[in-house]
């Protein structure tokens, strides 16, 4: 293995993984179905998941990746050869590529709104004319496929550079600015009055408002925060030395993107409570309501644009972990493949993102099965591939790694203990398929079915 692919510290490695975990599903998603979902009694369920699955599926895509030190489709057949097993990488690159076709939109639309912010556009504007900018923001399709382009651009070129050069370098700047950010926009909107009842929201709560719906997003939430069940874990570890320490990195990594959880609803929902406005927007909590609130408060349009970078950050970290399974597999370490093949793969998948960032205008008429092309992308990723995805997983690694290699491959490096290690296998090998089969059952609607 080449030394550029190779994570130069423990730190970077960590940086970037959490960087892979964070991006928009900590900070975009996780507020707006937080808010649609019942605030407190989501962030209950979806902590439950984080830990119970997450957190497990987490430390086995590792085990999987530090021990072949190959990518997501050799790992899998290195360890079971002869077999189709090696099919779930090939499911992770699938579910990443459609990922980052929609995900890279709504990072265009962050560039775009952080423009229109420093060009003064968004000067005094109330909450009914900022929902009139975004609808003819996103509907526009030069603007819209214009920035999809500018956002695919820049991730393509850092992941051109390489694991060291590209993805950790950025990822050990961006990482540490945006938790600065954050730092600073709590500070503002906990010190806004009536703020309190946006803390009451976020963690107290409402079981009465939990449903179905409400346990499945959650999942989907828990696995799309950490970037399970898509194998770029496997990836993003098959880069690590051998003495590292899997257990610690896991817990780092699961422990730093709950605390971003936490951050993005201390940012959010005070101020959106104080200005007396709903959290339940949707989507568009972060471009509608958030500029509203912003705009309501002395120097607001400066912390709206320190939010915006924080936000263009996370989902830039996150489009490199995407972008790099992809690379791996067909440039196999290679560095001038991997510029090559980063430009081809990064802009067939810009391209493949357009219907996307069309379905909000021109298209905007088109449906698949109710759902707008890009809504209809984002459920079958989150609410299918990736459970898909973690459920073979789940199941792969109890059943074709032998229990004492397992042992072997966490405590290396680390004081993983017996008692742990137990634990972790009971979860893996029991409770995690389980949970995600019922669940996966009632995104098809079996439950429905079998209570008529």
């Amino acid at each position: 293995m080449k030394e550029n692919q190779q994570w130069s510290s423990k730190l970077g490695f960590i940086l970037a993984a959490a960087g892979s975990a964070i991006g928009l599903g900590a900070i975009w998603k996780f507020p707006y179905i937080a808010g649609v979902s019942g605030g407190g009694a989501f962030f209950f369920i979806f902590l439950l998941f984080t830990l119970l699955l997450g957190l497990p599926l987490l430390l086995a895509e590792f085990a999987i990746g530090r021990s072949t030190q190959k990518d997501a489709i050799e790992s899998y057949r290195e360890i079971a050869p002869g077999t189709k097993w090696f099919s779930i990488g090939y499911l992770g690159i699938i579910t990443c590529f459609i990922l980052l076709s929609f995900y890279s939109v709504i990072g265009g639309w962050i560039i775009l709104y952080l423009v229109k912010t420093l060009t003064g556009e968004l000067n005094g504007l109330n909450q009914q004319q900022f929902g009139e900018l975004f609808g003819a923001t996103i509907s526009n399709p030069m603007l819209s496929v214009g920035a999809h382009l500018v956002f695919m651009i820049i991730t393509i070129a850092v992941v051109a550079k390489g694991v060291q050069k590209g993805i950790e370098r950025t990822s050990k700047f961006m990482m540490p600015v945006l938790f600065l950010l954050f730092i600073v926009l709590i500070f503002r909107s906990l010190t806004l009055e009536g703020a309190m009842e946006g803390v009451q929201f976020l963690f107290q709560p409402d079981f009465s408002k939990l449903t179905s719906e409400t346990v499945l997003a959650a999942l989907g939430q828990s696995f799309f925060t950490l970037s399970v069940g898509v194998s770029v874990m496997v990836t993003y570890s098959s880069y690590l030395p051998k003495e590292s320490n899997l257990p610690q990195s896991a817990i780092s990594i699961v422990g730093m993107n709950i605390f971003i959880v936490v951050l993005a609803g201390l940012a959010i929902f005070p101020a959106v409570f104080s200005f007396g406005l709903k959290p339940d927007a949707g989507p568009v909590l972060l471009f509608n309501v958030l500029p509203t609130v912003f705009n309501q408060m002395a120097f607001g349009m400066v912390f709206f644009v320190a939010f915006l970078l924080l936000f263009l950050f996370a989902s830039l970290t996150s489009a490199f972990s995407m972008l790099e399974i992809i690379v791996s597999v067909i440039s196999k370490g290679d560095p001038d493949k991997r510029i090559k093949w980063s430009w081809i793969i990064g802009l067939i998948i810009f391209a493949v993102g357009v219907p996307s960032a069309l379905s909000f205008g021109i298209w905007s008429d088109v449906s698949i099965l109710g759902k707008s092309i890009f809504d209809a992308a984002d459920y079958l990723v989150s609410n299918i591939l990736m459970p898909v995805g973690a459920l073979l997983i789940s199941i792969f690694v109890p059943l074709k790694i032998k229990k004492s290699m397992l042992y072997s491959e966490l405590s290396n490096g680390s004081s993983f203990s017996k008692g742990l290690f137990n634990t972790w296998f009971f979860l893996m090998r029991y409770v995690a398929p389980i949970a995600i089969f019922l669940v996966l059952l009632d995104v098809l609607g079996v439950w429905k079915l079998l209570s008529r």
